[in-house]
């Protein structure tokens, strides 16, 4: 009881004390001659010392505005700005006690000077409808800072220590330059290779879709797009960098990015090579495209993988040596009618890997182990098209294609050796292989949108039609030798030649017709029409000796898939659109019809299935305050099997697992609800963000396995009754800001609980795991000084199971970084990055725990155009790949090949010249 009443006179203290603490702002803004109500009005606040935006809002319809905000004992501006309108400006000496500012009266400004336009201070901040507006002039970055420093400098925008923007809580999700995209939506090559000094603004939408953006509808999506407008004056001309390095052990690095600008014309060239893992357009200005750099966060391994625009290069594991070109384009044509935009890609890729892996077999009667060692060279090319056109028919048609294609060869090279023993030791099988792998993908994608405004606001039509074509063919020479040791069953070898044909043709067609009931409340109806089809033969030859080729035909190792669906899905829903709620709601009915034919050994089998399902999703957008919000989404869905595990036949193509399908699979249905809360609060700069979700899964479709003496599987497909996943987290961060200094701190936490089924040797089990994920950030700096970053992440996972040999298994990790950016002296840049990875339950034989450290010194020279760096990666030469998954079937330890200690030195050039309009010292712009 005592407890009690303590904890509820803190809170209550707390809650004084705040209260004390805070006061508010709140006035009328009128039109001075009309007395009309100004609405969206900007109202801020900025310190006179140093133009520190503290906070801001907008009026409402009646043209009111309320700020609460800490007391503030320093002189600060209070600006009013509103388009056409004279700014309002008051300086104030202090802030400490509330104040009613009563009826402010704005004077339209009529200056029409002709030749010379007096050029008054534009507001920091701008919300024009659902558009927040930063003025980038108004924030200071270095003068040869990129954007990515100027978004940190942003009010509510903040990049974590993996390069995740967020504003006010929510994701960047797509960044776009003057409305288009820059190599990719993801925009990283936009944030670290544009100059800050030539964006003029910077404006943060909700992302919506071409569908959702081009009909006016609001965003389902919770996450946010940036888009940069370069300066008038700076979008003609040329910009970019190019960058070189050479170092120990034959590691080279080079890359070039080069910019062309000329008014709504954008032609962009990007190129590297270099065998340090790194797709060579990061451009970090620390550690530029340095594998396990600044922008490869220690909390996942190195490995070969990377990506741009959606396009994977490289493989998941190893050292990759890359090379890449790529062109981007956009303009506007025949009067702003006509957008195009497009991009071409070139890539070719090399990824060598050694693996080694160490398995714990889960079974219910006693365990199984097995080891794996594995050599892998893998080679690749790749080209990609991608283009769109935004076609302007009349002010109220427009016609939107974005037609794809892409092309892409692999030669792999691969050999192994596995063994399993008993818990005992003793041998059960072994295999070894030798395979030699070339595959060759075409795939071609277009989608066409039409939308057509009607009369009444609100009212329209729309139609899409999607398509997607893929054709793979590969070709496999394998040899392998399998060994069983306790069944008295023969060994299996295998020296054969075996080609893989596949098409994939996919085709949906829709319509829509949306219909306001009320301003804010819209009838929408949709019929969709999808049609699915693909086609998988395989034929094997074994070698013959006789004839020295690959030419007996293996009838038990060839077959031939045909699947076909085609769905009919009608439609209806309900959307609000209101200034503090949005959301929609829609459902329907899924007619199915699945059809599956597969020939093997001769025989046809056919596997036809009807399904009627509902369908049904929606979200709700709440908006309780200037950044404070609510957001749900909730869905229903059906998966179907695929045809091989609706088709039973036998698939022996793996020596030591046979599979076969089950005609008597029921679809999976999948129920999935997410929610969130976001509160970010400009004065204290401090933000919280809290999140829970899950899925819920009926007839779950799942392997059940079954073994023999000699750990030889056979798998088939069941339905489970039920299988889900539940996650709830949140975060909160807080900066701190006194002059110069900087002080941020974050901290976050997520807890995850799955439950899952499935049947080992015809029993049923259950798993049920706990994942737990804190993990804690700090920052100070001293601007254009020093900035000192440390975080750290703990992971533990723990799994129960119910009819194993086994109750229990646990893991944990820990993970620390210790980032150090030092600008001083003038025109040196020191990096250090500092590591520490531990992981507790990893087998014997696998290490634990390793540091990584890298370091960087830079020196700017050449008027700051050139920049020339020395570089050591992994300084302590400890760098290595050790994982443990833990899944409901098996624990597994698993090492691959990763980058390893190397220096090297390298320079950088940047390019900028532009043309166009002047400016002078005093503000004023001359239009030549």
């Amino acid at each position: 009881m005592l407890k009690q009443c303590f904890f509820y006179i803190l809170l209550l203290f707390v809650t004084i004390s705040f209260g004390q603490n805070t006061i508010s702002l709140k006035g009328k803004i009128l039109d001075k001659k009309t007395a009309i109500p100004v609405e969206s009005a900007t109202i801020y606040l900025k310190t006179v010392k140093d133009s520190t935006v503290i906070d801001y809002t907008i009026t409402d319809k009646n043209g009111n505005f309320l700020i609460e905000i800490k007391k503030i004992d320093k002189p600060v501006f209070f600006k009013v700005s509103f388009t056409s309108y004279s700014e309002y400006s008051e300086k104030l000496e202090n802030l400490l006690e509330s104040r009613d500012f009563g009826i402010i009266r704005l004077e339209e400004d009529i200056n029409t000077l002709s030749e010379v336009v007096i050029k008054a201070e534009a507001p920091p901040i701008t919300i024009k409808n659902d558009t927040l507006e930063f003025n980038a002039s108004s924030f200071k970055v270095r003068p040869d800072a990129n954007v990515e420093a100027l978004l940190k400098q942003l009010p509510g925008v903040e990049i974590d220590e993996e390069g995740k923007i967020t504003v006010n809580g929510k994701e960047v999700n797509n960044i776009l330059v003057n409305g288009k995209p820059f190599f990719g939506k993801d925009g990283k090559i936009a944030t670290q290779n544009l100059p800050a000094d030539i964006i003029e603004k910077v404006q943060v939408t909700d992302t919506k879709t071409k569908e959702e953006e081009l009909s006016g509808q609001d965003a389902t999506s919770d996450e946010k797009t940036i888009n940069l407008t370069i300066q008038e004056d700076k979008n003609k001309g040329v910009f970019g960098k190019a960058n070189v390095g050479y170092g120990t052990d034959n590691r080279y690095e080079s890359s070039l990015l080069f910019n062309y600008f000329k008014d709504t014309q954008k032609i962009s060239i990007l190129g590297s090579s270099n065998n340090i893992n790194s797709i060579g357009f990061s451009m970090d200005e620390i550690f530029d495209n340095m594998g396990g750099g600044r922008n490869n966060s220690i909390w996942v391994n190195d490995n070969g993988s990377f990506g741009i625009n959606g396009m994977q290069f490289g493989s998941n594991n190893g050292i990759t040596k890359s090379n890449m070109i790529g062109v981007n384009f956009a303009d506007e044509w025949v009067k702003k009618k006509v957008n195009p935009n497009g991009s071409y890609y070139y890539s070719n890729a090399e990824t060598n890997n050694n693996n080694r892996t160490n398995r714990i077999n889960l079974l219910p009667t006693g365990n199984t182990n097995t080891l794996a060692e594995s050599k892998t060279k893998s080679i690749s090319d790749g080209h990609n098209i991608a283009m769109d056109f935004e076609i302007k028919l009349d002010s109220t048609t427009t016609i939107y294609v974005s037609p794809s294609f892409s092309r892409n060869e692999i030669k792999n090279n691969n050999s192994g050796f596995d063994a399993t023993f008993d818990e005992t030791g003793a041998s059960l099988n072994e295999n070894t292989s030798d395979n030699k792998w070339s595959s060759e993908s075409n795939t071609f994608k277009n989608n066409i949108y039409f939308y057509k405004e009607l009369k009444k606001k609100g009212r329209g039509i729309s139609a899409s039609i999607n398509n997607e074509n893929n054709k793979y063919d590969s070709d496999l020479f394998t040899k392998t030798t399998t060994t069983f040791f306790q069944s008295g069953s023969s060994n299996d070898n295998r020296d054969q030649f075996r080609i893989d044909n596949s098409k994939k043709d996919s085709f949906r067609a829709e319509i829509g017709y949306s219909e306001p009931l009320r301003d804010s409340l819209i009838f929408n109806f949709e019929a969709r029409y999808s049609y699915k089809k693909s086609n998988e033969l395989r034929e094997t030859y074994d070698f013959d000796t006789t004839l020295n080729s690959y030419s007996n035909f293996n009838d038990l190792l060839s077959n031939d898939i045909i699947s076909t669906t085609s769905s009919v899905t009608p439609m209806v829903g309900i959307s609000i659109r209101k200034k503090k709620i949005r959301g929609s709601i829609s459902m329907g009915t899924e007619i199915i019809n699945f059809n599956n034919q597969s020939t093997y050994l001769s025989n046809k089998t056919l596997v036809n299935k009807n399904y009627m399902y509902p369908k049904m999703n929606g979200y709700v957008s709440i908006t309780l305050g200037k950044s404070k919000s609510i957001y749900s989404y909730y869905s229903y869905e059906v998966n179907l099997p695929s045809a091989n595990q609706i088709l039973p036949f036998e698939n022996l193509a793996n020596p030591l697992n046979t599979y076969i399908g089950n005609a008597d699979l029921k679809p999976n249905e999948n129920y999935s609800i997410y929610t969130n809360f976001n509160n970010y609060d400009y004065a204290t700069r401090s933000g919280f963000y809290a999140y829970a979700g899950g899925d819920y899964n009926v007839n779950q479709i799942v392997a059940s396995t079954t073994y023999d003496s000699d750990f030889k599987a056979t798998t088939t497909y069941q339905n489970v009754d039920r299988a889900y996943n539940t996650y709830v987290g949140f975060s909160l961060n807080k900066s701190l800001k006194k002059e110069k200094r900087t002080f941020k701190y974050g901290f976050g936490m997520q807890l995850g609980y799955d439950y899952n089924q499935g049947l080992t040797n015809t029993e049923l089990f259950e798993s049920k795991g706990l994942s737990l994920n804190p993990r804690a950030n700090l920052s100070w700096s001293i601007d254009e000084l020093i900035t000192i970053s440390p975080s750290y992440k703990y992971t533990y996972i723990t799994n129960d199971y119910t009819n194993y040999v086994i109750d229990n298994t646990k893991n944990f990790k820990h993970s620390a970084k210790l980032e150090i950016t030092s600008y001083w002296p003038k025109k040196v840049v020191l990096g250090s990055d500092f590591g520490y990875n531990y992981n507790s339950n990893i087998a014997d034989g696998f290490k634990k725990d390793f540091y990584l450290w890298n370091l960087s010194l830079g020196y700017n020279f050449f008027q700051d155009k050139l920049l020339a760096k020395v570089k050591i990666y992994d300084v302590l030469n400890q760098n290595i790949s050790t994982t443990r998954t833990i899944t409901p079937t098996a624990i597994t330890d698993m090492e691959n090949t990763v980058l390893q200690q190397y220096a090297m030195f390298s320079l950088t050039y940047k390019l900028e010249k532009f043309g166009g309009k002047k400016k002078n010292d005093g503000g004023v712009i001359i239009i030549n």
